[in-house]
């Protein structure tokens, strides 16, 4: 792909453009805000729900984000969510039934728009007296349609119990993960960060063959699959899960070597 050059530049945030410490590297927005000079347009593609988008926004400025796993499409500068793809009740209902039957100590909770709502004994990890955030029952959970549910396990091994989360839902959704804990990040069916950056690319009149997509954790799988099938790049942090490894068209450096950087700066 010698003399490729992106017309879209789009990454996950945790662990790849976010360091371990949660910051973005000067050299990374020094190449985010040139080729935005150049007229490259930034994307970020992450599991993170909107309401956890003020932070990178002040850092970043304007732009989209494709949040919750392709499932909710954000105008950061606005900060106005802009398209929402939900699971209906009926699914929610389905799934959350099946897995509390299949392992009682699955916890459940919900995101839509710009709020979180958990079960009294789930243990959020980052949301705790958060804006946005309240604890409420399974029955009024499952009573509207949620842009992702979440169901976590306290004991079960990771792999362990994201094998019973996908045989539980079946077709009936989308599953991935983005952690090392044993937590299942559902979305509608067929929803994804690839349908997320492909509803972006079309509004813009660009397709995968146009992005150059950086990511680290299974969640990133689907995004690498479309941008890789349509003559795009899918660039792996040297961090990144193995199966993200194994679809990428490219691996860079760690997200603390500045990685999205220095495989930006390579582009020009």
């Amino acid at each position: 792909m010698t003399g490729w050059t992106p017309k879209l530049i789009a990454s996950d945030m945790d662990g790849t453009l976010l360091r371990s410490d949660e910051t973005v590297a000067p050299a990374t927005l020094e190449q985010i805000r040139a080729w935005g000079d150049d007229g490259v347009p930034f994307v970020l593609a992450t599991g993170r729900p909107p309401r956890w988008m003020l932070s990178i926004r002040e850092v970043i400025g304007a732009g989209t984000a494709v949040c919750c796993n392709g499932a909710v499409q954000l105008d950061l500068g606005a900060f106005e969510v802009l398209h929402e793809h939900t699971m209906d009740t009926e699914v929610l209902r389905h799934v959350t039934a099946e897995l509390r039957r299949e392992q009682p100590g699955t916890w459940f909770a919900v995101e839509h728009g710009l709020e979180f709502r958990h079960e009294p004994v789930y243990q959020p990890r980052w949301d705790v007296d958060a804006p946005g955030v309240a604890v409420a029952t399974l029955g009024e959970m499952v009573s509207a349609p949620a842009a992702k549910l979440l169901a976590r396990h306290e004991d079960l091994p990771r792999e362990e119990f994201l094998d019973l989360v996908a045989r539980a839902v079946g077709d009936r959704a989308t599953v991935t993960n983005s952690s090392s804990d044993a937590l299942a990040e559902i979305s509608a069916k067929g929803v994804s960060k690839a349908t997320g950056l492909a509803d972006v690319c079309t509004d813009l009149g660009l397709g995968p063959a146009d992005v150059v997509f950086f990511g680290d954790m299974p969640n990133d799988v689907a995004a690498f699959e479309w941008v890789r099938a349509g003559g795009g790049r899918a660039v792996a942090m040297a961090n990144a899960h193995p199966d993200v490894l194994a679809a990428a068209t490219d691996v860079t450096a760690t997200n603390d070597e500045d990685g999205v950087a220095r495989f930006l700066a390579g582009l020009r």
